[in-house]
């Protein structure tokens, strides 16, 4: 049996109906609006963000803002817990630490579990504005709130929350809970990409704040999770996903995304995308950064760039004499999931002299502690970023230190064969 043919038996990716795809490429998204303010962090989030920290008080009410916050993800929940309360008092919000975790000294999975039915912690929620959920892994919120995909009467009371028009945000692990399925725990980008996704153990059902439509992911840019995103989208069916980098927040209100923070977002559009069979093999992926002080219409699927930037200009690479702000151009990438390489490759495309940028990504070998075996030690993937006429991007020179907006690139991956060894000493 081929690698290919050997890899497609084992992935659990469920394959789109290509006519389906091809009747809904030239439409708009059909966006759910969102209810209340979601706020998915991207992690790593620093104590003086006063542009995230700030917002989010903002948003809730300002001085009149009361935040319950959720620690159910941590390990140390009730220092990472008491942590985010003095962050959000410090900017003249209430906030109070609700004592839901399994990771609290002395308490289990299941007495929390009847904290997450306690009637005192869900009228709390019930007399607050925002909810935060704090970072660490974020099945165990899944396991607490959510057991089995039935809904505990804390995590009703935030729906509840938000559907009146409430807050729910969080950070690294409290991002990842915000859509309808989440990674559970994949840390292993390519493996994920060759099919190794179970119901369960790589993924699981998330609580839903964004609804059904959009995929979020965190830590995206530092830890290279675009090819993990692209794999769970095809698998489930999702048209639009929205990696969140670190230190950074998108705070999403109806079907408007707002970027803020020192980083920025990718924007992941598949509804002209074509899937072929098999292992990720997709065509005309349409990827976006958003940076800071960005906004993107999920409705509409249009971006509007920062107006410092608008006003700066358009990088005018499709016009004769075009000459690249770059000093150091690399047409291809051997690691395109390593840290913020995606956005590096999107940078040289739009200011630099292709119109392509290549770049594979693989497993060098397996670690000897790896959760599954590898289905296909010789499958690597190839990406090809290309530009066309639908792509624009702006730099931030002369602006601040943040990096460039880019609309609107497109993205294609292949399977490949990488050799096994990939190499061997020089002799």
């Amino acid at each position: 049996m081929s690698l290919l043919l050997l890899c497609a038996a084992q992935l659990t990716v469920q394959l789109l109906a290509g006519s389906a795809q091809a009747e809904e490429s030239a439409q708009a998204l059909a966006f759910q609006p969102v209810a209340g303010t979601v706020i998915p962090m991207g992690g790593a989030v620093r104590d003086n963000n006063e542009a995230v920290r700030q917002r989010l008080v903002q948003l809730a009410g300002g001085t009149a803002a009361r935040f319950v916050v959720i620690p159910t993800s941590s390990s140390l929940p009730e220092s990472s817990g008491t942590n985010a309360v003095e962050q959000l008092r410090r900017r003249g919000a209430q906030a109070e630490l609700l004592k839901i975790s399994p990771m609290w000294k002395g308490e289990t999975l299941e007495s929390a579990r009847r904290a997450a039915a306690d009637p005192e912690n869900v009228e709390k929620i019930r007399n607050a504005t925002a909810v935060f959920f704090t970072g660490g892994a974020q099945e165990r919120t899944a396991d607490v709130l959510n057991p089995g995909g039935v809904a505990s009467p804390v995590l009703q009371a935030v729906r509840e929350l938000q559907a009146r028009g409430g807050v729910i945000a969080g950070s690294s692990a409290g991002a990842a809970i915000m859509s309808s399925v989440m990674f559970r725990d994949a840390l292993n980008p390519v493996q994920v990409m060759k099919g190794v996704m179970r119901d369960g153990k790589e993924i699981e059902r998330g609580l839903g704040f964004v609804g059904d439509q959009l995929f979020i992911d965190q830590h995206f840019l530092k830890r290279g999770r675009v090819g993990r995103m692209l794999a769970l989208m095809l698998a489930k069916g999702y048209k639009v996903g929205l990696g969140v980098d670190e230190d950074t927040a998108a705070i999403i209100h109806g079907s408007e995304i707002e970027i803020v923070g020192s980083s920025g977002a990718l924007l992941v559009d598949l509804r002209q995308a074509r899937r072929e069979p098999g292992p990720v093999h997709v065509k005309n992926v349409r990827i976006s950064y958003l940076d800071n002080g960005d906004r993107y219409d999920l409705a509409k699927l249009q971006g509007k760039v920062h107006a410092a930037k608008q006003a700066h200009g358009e990088i005018k690479f499709r016009q004769p004499g075009f000459v690249s702000d770059l000093e150091n151009i690399r047409p291809a990438y051997t690691d395109m999931l390593g840290e913020n390489t995606i956005l590096r490759a999107l940078t040289q495309l739009v200011d630099g002299p292709r119109d392509h940028i290549r770049g594979i990504a693989f497993d060098l070998e397996q670690l000897p502690d790896a959760p599954v075996a590898d289905p296909a030690p010789e499958l690597g993937f190839e990406f090809i970023l290309r530009r066309d006429e639908h792509t624009h991007g702006w730099d931030s020179a002369g602006l601040d230190d943040n990096e460039y907006s880019i609309f609107d690139a497109r993205l294609d991956v292949r399977p490949i064969r990488i050799k096994v060894p990939f190499y061997q000493a020089w002799k």
